[in-house]
């Protein structure tokens, strides 16, 4: 089994890169040191015995831990690190959200999942909404129009719910205290914090209030690593959450606070529509790689599935043929991804307005179009199938498992950075931007409708290993997300990668083709798109793929390739094994 990824450590290959390639410092020529064990370029995953959390932030992911030897089970647990990111991670995720999760249930064995996002304002039609839009094609990223119901409130009731064992003011605790007394800012969180306050300076003119959000993140501009940060306002708002419940969110004195505060600012939201919210249990469906795996996704909204079809399509070819770090490996990954995409384009929508064609996740649909992949040459536009999104996003994925078994897969953003720049009076978060990703092609399943979830890019996610629930693992990061899926399994399928090395290899993010807000009929501005690789992607494979077709750019930030984070249980003894992501602050750890 092949396993090289790379000639040599991560960072040898950039003096070769191309001159348009960003500049890197001097001592990024040094590369990675040795390791007794395992490759180079990582470090080990973990393990434990009675719990796991895996999240972007070091703290959370303690404060995970916490909760799981109070006695909560790993809902609890994950709430709890939930609301503890919102705080510290707020370029990521927030209570102003969406939520997706997948539980497993131990009693049973089986995968649940959950559909927490949120819908448009009833009182608002399609030609009421172009109105206001005046000549434009599309929805802005900010301001009061993208806003929809956030729902993650909801989704962590529902969840505690089924699987909780502590009160929810206990849950909610640890993030109320961190909240009213601080916490440091993490470097790769100050980092996004800072261009957050940068993309909300130059789209001022979106906005038609932003003092509220200067106030709880940027009254000295923004956060730096190290500073320590505080949000009271935070922390009166899930104290009140964990002592009255998710009424108070959604009927309460909060649901008045912001719908009369969407209303000033210029949304269709009303409190009827906070009032008449809900979240949606949802199945699971998985499709069989190779050697007894499965991969396992949530359906539309969200965009799960296309990680399916790309799964269906690669299926067709043994990769673990050429190494991982190849030519040929990467242009069937990129060609697989645009032909999923293709579909997600055109037929993914909220399954309330537009039933999803099953066909598209036949084995039989997958050989089709694998064979429309040229293996010597990129194609120059892939059109939707006929069977019988992308975007920008800034997500926070996180993962925990108990001593019972129980493992969730949880995935919760605001969308566009830290979301619309709306931060509803005194309640110190703000508000999503998910409304952005409607069409405004009245015939598109995905066209802006009331009371309408628009196309959702965050999911979570589980491999099946034999038939049963292995790993829980999830990668963030708009359309990353799919095709990040897709090479996390084949890292450990075809080249025998544990979970952290999984993780930590070099990936590539195909950007542009076809996306889901655009209009049927309408052209497609980026039909090839881009390929953007990381530094360890070796230059030779580089120009090969050019010589094919391919526009390839080198990245050296790590901000398109999304944020990585597992757990697996080994069915036999119950260890748990963790990984994070180097992408991000974060850690696994157990106990």
């Amino acid at each position: 089994m092949i396993r090289t990824l790379i000639p040599a450590a991560l960072g040898l290959v950039i003096a070769a890169t191309p001159a348009a390639a960003q500049e890197k410092p001097a001592t990024d020529e040094i590369g990675a040191g040795g390791r007794p064990v395992g490759e180079a370029w990582s470090r080990s995953p973990v393990m434990a015995m009675n719990g796991m959390a895996a999240t972007a932030q070091p703290l959370a992911t303690q404060v995970a831990l916490d909760i799981l030897k109070q006695g909560g089970s790993a809902v609890d647990a994950a709430i709890a690190a939930n609301a503890t990111l919102g705080l510290m991670e707020p370029t990521g995720n927030g209570i102003g959200g969406d939520l997706f999760a997948i539980v497993l249930d131990p009693a049973t064995g089986e995968m649940h999942g959950i559909n927490g996002s949120g819908r448009t304002p009833k009182g608002q039609t399609l030609k009421q909404l172009k109105a206001k839009l005046g000549d434009a094609t599309s929805l802005p990223p900010l301001g009061p129009l993208p806003v929809t119901i956030p729902g993650t409130v909801d989704a962590w009731f529902e969840m505690h719910a089924k699987y909780g064992k502590l009160p929810m003011s206990e849950v909610l605790a640890p993030a109320v205290r961190y909240a009213r007394e601080g916490h440091p800012i993490a470097p790769v969180i100050g980092y996004y914090l800072d261009g957050s306050l940068k993309g909300f300076e130059r789209r001022m003119a979106m906005i038609p209030e932003f003092d509220n959000a200067r106030s709880v993140w940027f009254a000295n501009g923004a956060p730096k690593a190290g500073e320590v940060f505080r949000n009271p306002k935070l922390a009166d708002t899930l104290e009140t959450l964990g002592e009255k419940g998710r009424d108070e969110f959604y009927k309460g004195a909060m649901a008045h606070t912001m719908a009369d505060y969407l209303e000033r600012t210029g949304s269709a939201l009303r409190y009827e529509d906070f009032a008449a919210h809900h979240s949606d249990w949802v199945e699971p469906a998985c499709v069989s790689y190779k050697d007894g795996y499965e991969l396992c996704e949530l359906p539309p909204n969200g965009q799960g599935f296309a990680a399916l079809q790309m799964v269906n399509i690669l299926k067709n070819v043994d990769l673990s043929q050429y190494p991982r770090g190849s030519a040929e490996v990467l242009h069937y990954i990129t060609e697989a991804k645009r032909l999923a995409f293709a579909d997600v384009a055109r037929f993914y929508a909220d399954p309330d307005f537009s039933e999803f064609p099953q066909d598209l996740l036949s084995d039989e649909y997958g050989r089709k179009r694998f064979a429309m992949i040229d293996p010597a040459k990129a194609s120059a536009d892939f059109a939707p199938g006929e069977p019988k999104l992308e975007g920008e996003g800034d997500t926070t994925y996180m993962t925990v498992a108990d001593k019972d078994g129980m493992m969730v897969s949880l995935i919760q953003s605001n969308y566009r950075g830290m979301g619309s720049g709306l931060s509803p009076d005194g309640l110190g978060f703000m508000f999503q931007d998910r409304g952005e990703l409607f069409s405004l092609d009245p015939k598109h399943p995905n066209a802006y409708a009331p009371g309408k979830r628009p196309f959702h890019t965050i999911i979570p996610a589980f491999i099946k290993k034999d038939g049963k629930p292995w790993m829980s693992f999830g990668l963030m990061g708009g359309g990353m997300q799919p095709q990040g899926h897709v090479q996390i399994l084949i890292n450990i399928v075809d080249y025998g990668m544990n979970l952290q090395e999984a993780g930590d290899a070099a990936r590539l993010m195909h950007d542009g083709g076809r996306q889901p807000t655009e209009a049927l009929d309408g052209p497609t501005a980026d039909p090839l798109g881009t390929l953007f690789i990381e530094a360890g992607i070796p230059e030779e494979t580089a120009e090969k793929l050019r010589a094919m077709g391919h526009k390839v750019e080198y990245d050296y930030s790590g901000v398109p390739f999304g944020g990585y984070q597992a757990i697996a249980r080994d069915p036999e003894t119950g260890v748990y094994t963790g990984a994070t992501e180097m992408r991000k602050d974060g850690i696994a750890a157990g106990y």
